[in-house]
């Protein structure tokens, strides 16, 4: 059994396209342990292993080599079978915008990476026309 099996609950978790499972959520939020953590906005850390990408609220990452590279970890991550999650403060625009472009690593168009994470994980995720724009640039 994969670690990624082993999520205690099921939570802001959805399996990307390829089948690997990633959890979105507020950084606030009390959350079951995972491996990995992508944590997109200033604030508190998980206790378990991490990373930062400096991504300021209703924007794109601040440096997009070290987010690509990041986002790419993260995926190779997930694909390993590790438990990954991917979390700011609202958990939505920053996180659904990482979790669509998860879904562009794992073989979507940007457009249809948008409409996957919107229908899987939260309605209004990718919230601004730039965070469409900059999935663009992930491969």
């Amino acid at each position: 059994m994969n670690s990624s099996d082993r999520w205690i609950d099921e939570f802001g978790i959805m399996r990307l396209p390829g089948g690997a499972r990633v959890r979105g959520r507020r950084l606030t939020d009390s959350a079951t342990p995972a491996d990995f953590a992508l944590v997109l906005a200033a604030g508190p850390v998980p206790p378990w292993s991490y990373r930062r990408i400096r991504w300021p609220d209703f924007w794109v990452p601040m440096d997009r080599a070290d987010a690509l590279d990041a986002l790419r970890e993260a995926h190779e991550r997930a694909l390993a079978g590790q438990r990954v999650e991917v979390a700011c403060h609202g958990g939505v625009g920053r996180t659904g915008t990482a979790l669509a472009a998860l879904a562009v690593l794992d073989g979507l168009t940007p457009e249809a990476a948008v409409m996957w994470v919107r229908d899987n994980y939260h309605r209004r995720a990718v919230e601004t026309p730039w965070q469409r724009r900059w999935l663009r640039k992930v491969r």
